[in-house]
């Protein structure tokens, strides 16, 4: 499955670097997020309740930042486990100046597997779009914008 979108912050680009990369934020505005910890440089273990149509439960993952580009660009590579299933998967993340403002670029791909990717699949792009939406709209609020 693939995803990707844009989304504009009423903030400059250093500010919305540190919001993407600061756990404590990421904990607060990452729907269904329960835990965030920073487990070495740049990994991070979550615990995160989600449900996709049916499918509902807690799923432990890590996730690595790689290829940090200060402060316009870095890839994620995300993995997690939970009851319905397993997915793993690979971000980019672009941040471009727009005068005071930032946009995000963002893309990625994921490889589900189990009942998730059965039941749910039909319903993940729009539910991972949604999801993504969440996530923005809250660290927005956290830039100030």
């Amino acid at each position: 499955m693939e995803i990707s979108g844009q989304h504009r912050f009423s903030a400059p680009r250093e500010r919305v670097w540190e919001l993407l990369l600061d756990p404590g934020i990421l904990q607060q505005c990452l729907p269904g997020t329960e835990n965030f910890v920073e487990v070495g440089p740049e990994e991070y273990e979550a615990r995160m309740k989600i449900g996709v149509a049916a499918i509902r439960g807690t799923y432990q993952g890590k996730v690595k930042i790689l290829d940090k580009n200060e402060p316009s660009s870095y890839r994620m590579e995300v993995e997690g486990k939970g009851p319905a299933g397993q997915i793993s998967g690979d971000a980019s993340i672009e941040l471009v100046a727009d005068g005071d403002a930032t946009i995000v670029n963002w893309s990625g791909n994921a490889n589900v597997r189990g009942t998730l990717a059965r039941v749910g699949g039909r319903v993940m792009q729009p539910a991972a779009k949604m999801i993504v939406g969440q996530f923005f709209n809250c660290l927005e609020g956290k830039a100030g914008g």
